[in-house]
C-alpha cells in the first residue's frame, strides 16, 4: 500500500511537472512574439519612429527635385504708349517750329507786345509790328529745335501725352507736370527733362544777344523765358482739355500734325 501510494504520488509529480513546464514555454514564446511586433512597427505605418527614419533616409537618397526658375521681369511699355519714330519725331519739330501754329500764335503775341510798346525801341505800325512778330517767330524756332535737338540726344521723348485719369485737377496736375518732364526707354516712363526746362531760356538769350535792343540783358531773357515757360504750360493745358478728334478744331487748326502725341489705336 505503502509503495502503491508513492508510486502513485511519484506519477503525479512527474506530470504535473511536465505541464508547467510546458506552460512556462508557450508564455516564453508569447512574450517573444509581442517584442518582436514592438520592435518592428508595420510598414507604411507613418506615425512609427522606424518609419519616419527610413522615410528621412530614402529623401536623402533621392536626387533634389529641379526647381522652378524665377523669370526675369520683362519691361513692357505703358498702356497706350508706343514710342514714336524718327520719322514722327522730325514731322511733329517741323510743325512745330515752322508750321502754322507757331506763325499764328507768333502774330498774336506781336498784337499784345504791339499794344504795350514792347520793346519801345521799336516802331509802331506795320514796321513794329513786323519787327516784333519776326522776334516772336525767331524765338519759338530757337526754343523748338532746343527742345527737340537735345531732347534727341538724351533720347527722351517730349510729345504731348493725354492722361489715362479722369478729373478735372489730376488732368490739370499732369498737363502742368509735363511741362517739365519727358518720356524715356521703351517703357515710356516719364522724368524731369533738362531740354523742356533749357529751351525757353536759349532761346530768349540768343533773342536778347542777337537783335534785342543793347539796354536788354540776360535779366531780361530771364524774365521772358519765365513767360515762355508759363505759355507752353498753357498750351500743355490746351492739349489736354481741348476736344482733338479727327474733326475737332484744334486737329484742323494744326493740321493734323500735333506736337502733342496721336490718340493710341484701339486694333
Amino acid at each position: 500500500m505503502i509503495a502503491r501510494g508513492l508510486t502513485t504520488a511519484i506519477l503525479l509529480a512527474w506530470l504535473t511537472s511536465g505541464a508547467a513546464d510546458a506552460q512556462l514555454a508557450s508564455g516564453s514564446e508569447n512574450a517573444r512574439s509581442d517584442a518582436s511586433s514592438v520592435a518592428t512597427p508595420a510598414v507604411g505605418d507613418a506615425n512609427e519612429p522606424g518609419a519616419a527614419a527610413s522615410s528621412t533616409t530614402e529623401d536623402a537618397a533621392l536626387p533634389n527635385a529641379p526647381q522652378a526658375k524665377a523669370s526675369s521681369p520683362q519691361t513692357k511699355p505703358a498702356p497706350g504708349y508706343t514710342r514714336p519714330t524718327h520719322k514722327v519725331k522730325l514731322v511733329n519739330y517741323l510743325f512745330d517750329a515752322f508750321g502754322p501754329y507757331p506763325i499764328v500764335a507768333s502774330g498774336l503775341l506781336a498784337g499784345i507786345n504791339q499794344a504795350s510798346n514792347s520793346p519801345r525801341d521799336w516802331d509802331q505800325g506795320m514796321t513794329g509790328f513786323g519787327r516784333r512778330w519776326g522776334s516772336n517767330y525767331g524765338i519759338s524756332a530757337i526754343t523748338t529745335s532746343t527742345r527737340y535737338g537735345l531732347a534727341d540726344l538724351l533720347r527722351e521723348d517730349t510729345l504731348y501725352y493725354r492722361c489715362d485719369c479722369s478729373g478735372f485737377f489730376p488732368r490739370l496736375k499732369h498737363a502742368a507736370i509735363s511741362t517739365f518732364t519727358a518720356r524715356r526707354g521703351q517703357d515710356g516712363h516719364r522724368e524731369f527733362s533738362v531740354p523742356a526746362l533749357v529751351a525757353p531760356y536759349v532761346g530768349e538769350l540768343v533773342a536778347v544777344h542777337a537783335w534785342y535792343p543793347q539796354r536788354y540783358d540776360s535779366t531780361d531773357a530771364f524774365r521772358q523765358a519765365n513767360y515762355s515757360l508759363l505759355v507752353y504750360a498753357g498750351q500743355n493745358i490746351a492739349f489736354e482739355f481741348l476736344p482733338n478728334g479727327p474733326h475737332s478744331l484744334l486737329a484742323k487748326f494744326h493740321l493734323q500734325n500735333r506736337r502733342f502725341a496721336p490718340e493710341p489705336s484701339n486694333n
